[in-house]
C-alpha cells in the first residue's frame, strides 16, 4: 500500500492530530514500517491456531473485597494541595 501525505493528513483529522508539514515524511516512513509489519503478518499461516484471549489459565482473578485501613478525613484534608475544610479541590479537566 502506498501512503500518500493527503491519507497522513486524513488520518490526522480523524485523529484530532495536529502535524507539522516537516513531520509528514517521518511519518510517512513510520505508517509505511507498519503497514508493511501487518502485511508480514498476514503471510503466516494461522490454520488450526486458537485465537488467544487471555495471557495466562488465570481469567479475572480477583481478590476478596476486604476492608483496610485507610487516612481518615482530616489527614486527607491536611496532605492535598488545595482543600478546605471539607472538600479537596482539583484542577479541571474536561473544559467545554
Amino acid at each position: 500500500m502506498e501512503l500518500t501525505n493527503d491519507m497522513i493528513r486524513q488520518l490526522a483529522q480523524l485523529s484530532r492530530l495536529h502535524i507539522e508539514e516537516a513531520d509528514l515524511p517521518r511519518l510517512k516512513e513510520d505508517l509505511g514500517k507498519m503497514i508493511h509489519f501487518v502485511e508480514k503478518l498476514q503471510e503466516l499461516d494461522t490454520t488450526g491456531v486458537e485465537p488467544l484471549l487471555h495471557m495466562t489459565d488465570n481469567v479475572d482473578v480477583l481478590r476478596p473485597d476486604q476492608l483496610s485501613p485507610s487516612l481518615d478525613r482530616s489527614t486527607a484534608l491536611a496532605i492535598a494541595p488545595d482543600a478546605d475544610d471539607q472538600y479537596i479541590y482539583v484542577p479541571k479537566v474536561i473544559k467545554k
